[in-house]
């Protein structure tokens, strides 16, 4: 462990902050615009559907389709039965976690090799940030979970400075140290925190 990886994190909380920001999503929102340019509302749900399946198969070790394929395979959008699909695979991805033999060994996610460990705050951190992307592109308020959001601002933080960085997130966008917690991790993750639709 290089101190910025969480051994185990319980993802129940913000998956299920998560799941009560889509439900809170209105039909009339699904073409609102969302802080990644090439998403809009129903792309970010689509995502949130397939990232939340393919990192509770990586915990079970349950490697194949789901975890192989990449997320920038193609533009994601959401079924027609997706409000019932992602709060059960949101339940279904916290519970997976929950098992300490998760966050242990190899896995795999977006056709990636990893350590459980880091598979695990990868997921914690698309929980937090696309959980953000999606109150703020509905209008939503946003609290993420405590643990989950210092988790995603550690992951972020010791991801700043990696070389490859611009392949998964866009450049740092700065943010006072003084910032909330929240602000600061939004803005590691490439997003400006004022953004508005």
């Amino acid at each position: 462990m290089d101190g910025t990886t969480p051994t185990t994190l319980d993802l129940g909380p913000q998956a299920l902050i998560v799941a009560r920001l889509a439900e809170g999503v209105g039909e009339d929102q699904l073409e609102a615009p969302t802080p990644c340019p090439e998403y809009a509302v129903h792309n970010m749900l689509g995502h949130l559907v397939g990232l939340a399946t393919a990192f509770r198969d990586a915990g079970r070790k349950d490697l194949g389709a789901t975890t192989d394929t990449s997320p920038t395979a193609a533009v994601p959008d959401v079924g027609p039965g997706w409000r019932e699909t992602l709060p059960r695979v949101l339940d279904e991805l916290a519970e997976a976690w929950r098992d300490p033999a998760a966050w242990s060994g190899q896995t795999r996610a977006g056709g990636v090799a990893l350590p459980g460990a880091v598979a695990g705050a990868v997921a914690v951190d698309e929980l937090v940030i696309h959980g953000w992307d999606l109150a703020r592109a509905t209008g939503q308020e946003y609290e993420p979970d405590a643990a989950a959001l210092r988790a995603s601002y550690e992951f972020l933080l010791a991801a700043a400075e990696e070389p490859s960085r611009g392949d998964i997130f866009g450049p740092v966008v700065p943010v006072a140290d003084d910032a909330p917690l929240l602000d600061r991790t939004v803005g590691l993750s490439g997003r400006d925190p004022g953004w508005k639709p």
